[in-house]
């Protein structure tokens, strides 16, 4: 079971409806830090497609290189791709 608090998503983790984990998106990411994909949390099956052939998906390490306005510039696979804002906000970290 999912919840929204104050614009973050929480994921009930015990059994008495406490919230203690939050999903934190790549959009939500430090620079230069590296994390691990959870998963990719989308709807739209061609967003997931796209972030598949870029390396995207659950148990890939990601790097933030930059940030500019809406625009990510990522490190996946030895590999440096820019995605938007929506993209990021796809992937659970």
């Amino acid at each position: 079971m999912e919840n929204v608090l104050n614009g973050q998503v929480y994921k009930n983790v015990s059994q008495t409806g406490g919230y203690s984990e939050m999903i934190k998106n790549l959009s939500q990411g430090e620079l230069n830090t590296t994390y691990l994909i959870k998963e990719i949390n989308t709807n739209d099956a061609e967003l997931e497609g796209f972030l598949f052939t870029l390396g995207c998906y659950a148990g890939e390490e990601i790097t933030i290189i930059s940030k500019l306005a809406e625009n990510y510039v990522i490190s996946v696979k030895d590999a440096r791709y820019s995605i938007d804002e929506e993209l990021a906000q796809a992937i659970v970290i």
